[in-house]
């Protein structure tokens, strides 16, 4: 179910619920990854004018916890791990605050929070625990967690080598702290519901929003992907089910006269 809403972004909302929370413009977050060179200013302006005119709160959450421990995983001593991470997560902070400022005065609400802030949040806390215990107890969801690690750090592994316990064991703690947000933001931020928007596709998305037991994205919580618009028109591929054409957005004050 694609969104065309304007020549700014493509909305691919996961799920036709998914579509309806999105509808509801109560909130969307926008995670950013730091040293991902797709979240430059220019695009963190772009993202910041166009959610605030769909949804009464955005927030910008920068991921800053285990960056170290990513890089000295993969290849760097500790002190230039550390170095790298601290470096990193200072340059996305400056970018992202750069961008919303640039962005002018937004008509929501919105926010740049780094991830660690959350981590006196008893949701948070809450969240946090029940995804380490199903990494320990559901072969299902470890399985998707190992994919989704493969995904994001296989281009970093030398060729032929597999990835070490060390190294999966290190990005399931990265994952571990970031999906929260993509259970149960309308928990921990305490809104009506909530957007998790990124530009590609999770390779957990499919088991966070699919039906029965396990850890599963609550009612309220929505997964989105949202990229530049002339991506697809560049001919970037469309994930399978994603082809009907929703009507056109309205802004955020359009929702809440209506």
């Amino acid at each position: 179910m694609t969104i065309t809403a304007d020549a700014s972004f493509e909305v691919l909302p996961f799920t036709r619920t998914c579509r309806h929370i999105w509808e509801d413009g109560d909130h969307v977050l926008i995670g950013v990854s730091p040293g991902n060179s797709y979240f430059s200013s220019e695009r963190i302006t772009r993202l910041a004018e166009w959610a605030t005119t769909r949804f009464a709160q955005v927030d910008f959450v920068y991921a800053d916890l285990h960056v170290d421990r990513m890089f000295a995983a993969f290849g760097y001593t500790q002190e230039h791990a550390e170095k790298r991470a601290t470096k990193e997560i200072k340059a996305v902070r400056r970018r992202i605050l750069k961008g919303v400022e640039e962005s002018g005065p937004p008509q929501g609400e919105i926010r740049v929070r780094a991830l660690s802030e959350f981590r006196d949040n008893p949701v948070y806390q809450l969240l946090h625990r029940r995804v380490l215990h199903f990494l320990e107890t559901d072969d299902e969801f470890r399985k998707g967690c190992e994919k989704m690690a493969l995904h994001f750090v296989g281009s970093k592994l030398p060729e032929g080598e597999s990835i070490t316990d060390g190294q999966l064991q290190v990005c399931f703690d990265y994952m571990a702290a970031e999906l929260p947000f993509f259970v149960d933001t309308p928990s921990i931020l305490d809104v009506p519901s909530s957007v998790a928007a990124y530009h590609v596709k999770m390779p957990l998305t499919d088991l966070l929003f699919a039906r029965g037991g396990g850890l599963r994205a609550t009612r309220n919580q929505a997964y989105a992907v949202v990229r530049p618009e002339a991506a697809r028109t560049a001919g970037e591929h469309t994930p399978a089910g994603d082809t009907n054409h929703a009507p056109t957005e309205r802004n955020v004050n359009e929702r809440r006269a209506a």
